[in-house]
């Protein structure tokens, strides 16, 4: 078999891995616990003891399930959703805010003839297995859209851009990541500054999307909702589109 045809397909990677761990493993204690729970002989405290547990262990293998079938199905649903929030032309210049490995990145270069779609993050594991530019450039690769992508390592709330630089931004489950308000609502505010007069922005996330959303609507743009999305991702995604005057 040569080295072609072993080729790896594209590997979109584990979102939030050590949630994922905790969940499994608190799950499989909890059951553990209500199955080894004291004999029956002691009474009903036992007996409550050992449904508690495992009804607790249930519910977080549920939970686990749920955004394990996220982050190997859903994610692409989403992605596809949030990209068909933009009435593509083909030559957008496209921003793609903690980009990850670059699922969507890669979605937005495929609507693309003449334009070009920009990554960037800070390219933290604890957000994503295997976060780091190399691993995306594979899968950009990989897609056959690397004439149409590039990376960079850039913070989400300063920004090297000029001003109006992109005619679509898009986000997921990136800005809840930066750990102080003031910086989400500044990571808001670049993104607002570097988007060009008519310019819109896709953002997605499963909390503060509220506050996200008026941290634009404070720079002038309009705000529409979208979701929650609870049949394909957990937890729940919110999502707006937040549109900047022409």
């Amino acid at each position: 078999m040569t080295a072609a045809t072993q080729r790896k397909r594209p590997d979109y990677g584990i979102d939030a891995p050590g949630v994922l761990l905790t969940l499994f493993l608190i799950g499989v204690v909890g059951q553990l616990l209500g199955f080894f729970a004291p004999p029956l002989t002691l009474g009903p405290v036992t007996i409550v003891f050992g449904l508690s547990m495992n009804i607790a262990g249930g519910i977080f293998l549920l939970e686990f399930l749920l955004m394990f079938i996220y982050v190997k199905h859903g994610k692409f649903r989403h992605r596809d959703r949030m990209l068909a929030q933009v009435q593509w032309s083909g030559n957008e210049r496209v921003l793609d805010v903690g980009t990850g490995r670059g699922l969507l990145l890669v979605g937005a270069a495929k609507l693309l003839t003449t334009g070009r779609a920009v990554g960037i993050d800070i390219w933290s594991t604890k957000d994503l297995s295997g976060n780091a530019p190399e691993r995306t450039l594979a899968n950009i690769a990989m897609e056959g859209v690397a004439g149409k992508c590039e990376l960079l390592s850039e913070d989400a709330a300063k920004m090297s851009f000029p001003d109006g630089s992109f005619d679509v931004a898009v986000s997921n489950l990136c800005i809840h990541n930066i750990s102080k308000q003031a910086g989400r609502d500044q990571a808001c505010r670049e993104i607002a500054r570097v988007l060009s007069p008519g310019g819109v922005a896709v953002i997605s996330d499963f909390r503060l999307t509220k506050k996200y959303a008026a941290a634009f609507a404070a720079e002038g743009f309009a705000v529409e909702w979208r979701g929650p999305f609870w049949g394909d991702t957990f937890p729940a995604l919110k999502m707006f589109v937040a549109r900047k005057p022409s």
